[in-house]
């Protein structure tokens, strides 16, 4: 457990650590703000497009070897920071730190599958918050840790390899387990109309996330709230994840109707982003703090999904790195087409109209993944 936890906490803070900083890297080495937008665009579509890796290497090198070599890859670039006063070595960096979240997501839900089986729920629960408290931490303490170190922002980037490593070598000393020659399949389910659901789902999910996190400060702002405020509303949706993505999971555990919960989430967060869309004016705070709860509870049930849906630690690391691939690659594009949207249109409201419309989409797509088995 503490390994497992260790490993979810370092899967988001190489990319939310830049955050605090990126308006400062971008002036200090003169830098686009496209250009320097790459440090977090580049690992969100490196983590779909190499989650299809993930079984391929659990097959050759075992499961926990392989999750440890993500760690040591994620470190090592993270370490590499330190020399980061160059665009290049920067966005390269990312691309690293990307392409072992990727392969590392999908094996650990095969690791919860092979050690947690009676207890999928409650383990679940504690990767989702280790990796909703990963992702809360690099935004809040890598500003104060740069202050600390002189303000040096190379260093309080690499400042984020330390619990890599730290993870890193608690996996060294798992005993490393092969898989069975009944599991020697490691291509990814693309014919399996059950994978093409759970996928389609998470991409919604993980497209309305990334287009909230680009434009609802600015949605907010638009209709005569302060930034100050707006940021306010940010910072809740954000804040209230920690529990939901602990609670959820468990939730889903003891009462079994996990596509109901889903469902019920959906239709919360359609709630929600119609009234951001057409009453933006109306409790804001608490709107957006209900928003926070259902979209962290839809990504929670939809990570834990594949290990209900799938029978053997490999077959769950290959329906995970289906869902992961098709999801992030569809959900990078979400937050271009709402700024799109919002250039055509000139405000938000119709992008957020459209977000309001995929969420009852998910809604309507959870109640089709009714577990074949009971418990749901």
């Amino acid at each position: 457990m503490v390994a497992l936890v260790l490993a979810a906490i370092n899967l988001r803070p190489g990319i939310t650590s830049f955050a605090p900083l990126i308006e400062r890297i971008a002036e200090e080495l003169a830098l686009s703000r496209g250009l320097i937008s790459l440090t977090t665009a580049l690992p969100v579509l490196l983590m779909g497009l190499l989650a299809p890796l993930a079984p391929r290497l659990a097959v050759r090198f075992g499961l926990e070897r392989s999750i440890a070599l993500c760690l040591g890859l994620i470190a090592a670039a993270l370490l590499l920071r330190l020399f980061g006063h160059s665009a290049a070595l920067l966005i390269a960096t990312a691309g690293l730190v990307g392409a072992g979240i990727a392969v590392a997501g999908p094996l650990l839900s095969g690791f919860i599958k092979r050690y947690f089986l009676e207890r999928m729920g409650q383990t679940a629960a504690w990767y989702s918050l280790s990796m909703a408290v990963g992702g809360t931490l690099g935004v809040v303490v890598t500003a104060p840790a740069t202050e600390a170190m002189g303000q040096e922002w190379t260093r309080g980037l690499a400042l984020w390899a330390l619990p890599a490593l730290a993870a890193l070598l608690i996996w060294l000393r798992l005993p490393n387990q092969p898989e069975t020659a009944n599991d020697s399949r490691a291509g990814l389910p693309w014919k399996e109309p059950r994978a093409w659901l759970l996928s389609i789902y998470f991409a919604l999910q993980a497209g309305l996330f990334y287009a909230l996190a680009t434009w609802l400060v600015a949605r907010y702002h638009e209709v005569g709230y302060s930034l100050l405020q707006s940021n306010a509303f940010f910072s809740g949706f954000m804040l209230i994840g920690l529990p939901s993505a602990f609670a959820m999971p468990w939730l889903a555990q003891r009462l079994g109707n996990r596509h109901r919960i889903m469902a019920a989430c959906g239709v919360l967060a359609t709630l929600c982003l119609a009234l951001i869309a057409l009453l933006p004016g109306w409790q804001p705070l608490l709107v957006c703090m209900l928003l926070g709860v259902a979209l962290n509870g839809t990504f929670s049930l939809a990570l834990i999904s594949p290990m209900y849906e799938a029978s053997t630690p490999l077959a769950v690391s290959r329906l995970t790195a289906m869902m992961l691939c098709t999801g992030y690659c569809l959900a990078c594009l979400t937050p271009v087409l709402a700024g799109l949207g919002r250039d055509l249109a000139g405000d938000y409201r119709m992008p957020f109209l459209v977000l309001t419309g995929m969420a009852a989409c998910m809604s309507m797509l959870a109640m089709r993944l009714r577990s074949r088995h009971t418990g749901g």
